[in-house]
C-alpha cells in the first residue's frame, strides 16, 4: 500500500523536545527514506499538562502574552498565557502562575500556597473580552480548592468574625461564610473548557490531598488537616451556594481547583485534556485521509492508556482504520497495554545506556534516527 499522507501527532518529550520539534524530527527521519511526494501534517498534541498551551497556540494561531501576577506564595512574577487573534479564546495553564515548578523544594507548603495567580490570569483574559477560556489543570503547587483564584475574581472567604481569611489551603478550616456578591459578573458569559486528566474526587483517601499532596510538600501529619479544611470549604459551598461537587470526577484535580471551578463558574465543564486538544485541532477532519499516524510521548508505560496523548490519538485514528506507530523516549513497565487501545507498534528512541542529561540533550537526534529506522522497515514492507 503506498503512503501518500502521514499525520504526526506526538506529545512533548518532557525536558527534551517540544511536540512540534518531535514532529519535525520524525518528518525529517521519514524523508531520508521516502523521497516521493508524501504529505506530512504535524499536529502538536498534549493531554492537559505541560505543553497544552503550545499545542493549542498552534491550532488556534494564538499569541502569547505576559502578565504580572502572583506566584503560589504571593510573590510578584510574570506568567504567560495565550489568546486567539480575535481575542475570543484564551488558553491558560494554571501551572504558569500556581505551578510546582515555581517553588524550590524547601518552599513547598500547601498550607499557604494559593491559586490567586490563576485568578489574575483569568481576570486579564476577561479584560480582553474573551468568550471562552481553555484551562489546563496540571502541575499545581496548591491545595486550596481554587479559593485563591476565586479571591482574585472577587469572592470573599470569611471567618466567624467576618474577617477575610488569609490565602492558602490550611486557612479554609476557619471558613464560616462565602460572600459572592463581588464575584466578577463577566464569568456568567464565558465558557470554560477545563483540561483535566485525573478523576479524583475532592476528599478522602482518593482525593486531592491524599493522592497528590505529598508531591507538593504535604506530610503525613498535614493530610488530615488539609483534607478537613477542604471538607469545611465544601460544606460552606453546599450551604451558601447550594452546590455539591465534591464527588464529581476531577473535583480533586490541581488541589481541588476542579471543585472550585465547578462550584463557582456557571458555564464550566471538565474534560480529558487530550479530548479538548483533539477537538480544537480538528484532528478527526485532518486524519481521516491519512495512510499512517505517528504518535508518541516521553515515556510510554501502563499509565499511558489512562487519558494520555498517544491513546487519544490512536483511538481517533482507528475510527478510520489507520495504522498507528508510537515513537517514545522510553518504554516502561506494562507499556504493552497500549496494543489493546489502538497502537499497532511502539518504539523507544534509546539505543544504548547513557546518563539522563545526555539522553535529554540528544532527544531530537534520537527521535529522527528512530523515525528513519521505522521508515526503512515500512519501505521494505511496501516494496514487497
Amino acid at each position: 500500500m503506498p503512503i501518500n499522507k502521514i499525520v504526526i501527532a506526538t506529545d512533548s518529550f518532557k525536558e527534551s523536545v517540544s511536540a512540534k520539534e518531535a514532529g519535525l524530527a520524525i518528518q525529517h527521519g521519514f524523508q531520508k527514506i521516502f523521497n516521493e511526494d508524501i504529505a506530512y501534517d504535524i499536529i502538536p498534541m498534549a493531554d492537559g499538562g505541560e505543553g497544552t498551551t503550545d499545542a493549542l497556540n498552534e491550532a488556534l494561531n494564538a499569541e502569547t502574552y505576559k502578565v504580572k501576577v502572583h506566584d503560589p506564595l504571593y510573590r510578584d512574577i510574570e506568567a504567560s498565557y495565550a489568546r486567539s487573534q480575535d481575542n475570543s479564546v484564551a488558553i491558560i495553564e494554571m501551572a504558569a502562575a500556581s505551578g510546582l515548578d515555581l517553588l524550590k523544594s524547601h518552599e513547598r507548603d500547601p498550607l499557604k500556597s494559593s491559586t490567586f495567580g490563576v485568578g489574575e490570569l483569568i481576570k486579564d483574559a476577561l479584560d480582553h473580552g474573551v468568550s471562552k477560556i481553555i484551562l489546563g489543570l496540571g502541575g499545581s503547587a496548591t491545595n486550596d480548592g481554587g479559593s485563591g483564584m476565586l479571591v482574585a475574581l472577587g469572592v470573599k472567604f470569611l471567618d466567624e468574625n467576618e474577617e477575610t481569611l488569609p490565602l492558602g489551603g490550611g486557612y479554609l478550616s476557619q471558613l464560616a461564610r462565602i460572600d459572592m456578591s463581588q464575584l466578577d459578573s463577566r464569568l456568567k458569559h464565558v465558557q470554560f473548557e477545563v483540561a483535566c486528566d485525573v478523576n479524583n474526587p475532592l476528599l478522602g483517601d482518593n482525593g486531592a490531598t491524599a493522592v497528590y499532596g505529598p508531591q507538593k510538600g504535604v506530610t503525613d501529619k498535614m493530610i488530615p488537616k488539609l483534607d478537613s479544611a477542604l471538607a469545611t470549604y465544601h460544606d460552606m459551598i453546599e450551604r451558601d451556594i447550594n452546590k455539591n461537587v465534591k464527588d464529581v470526577p476531577g473535583a480533586g484535580a490541581a488541589g481541588g481547583l476542579g471543585a472550585g471551578i465547578l462550584a463557582f463558574f456557571p458555564n464550566a465543564s471538565l474534560s480529558k485534556g487530550i479530548d479538548i486538544v483533539l477537538q480544537e485541532t480538528q484532528f478527526s477532519k485532518r486524519v481521516k485521509d491519512a495512510d499512517l499516524v505517528i504518535t508518541g510521548e516521553g515515556k510510554m508505560d501502563a499509565q499511558t492508556i489512562y487519558g494520555k496523548t498517544p491513546i487519544g490519538v490512536a483511538q481517533a485514528a482507528k475510527q478510520y482504520d489507520i495504522p498507528v506507530v508510537a515513537i517514545c523516549g522510553s518504554l516502561g513497565d506494562g507499556y504493552e497495554a497500549v496494543y489493546e487501545h489502538g497502537i499497532d507498534s511502539a518504539f523507544s528512541i534509546i539505543e544504548q545506556p547513557m546518563e539522563i542529561d545526555e539522553l535529554l540533550t540528544k532527544g531530537k537526534d534520537n527521535i529522527q534516527r528512530t523515525a528513519e529506522n521505522v521508515a526503512r522497515l515500512l519501505q521494505q514492507v511496501i516494496n514487497k
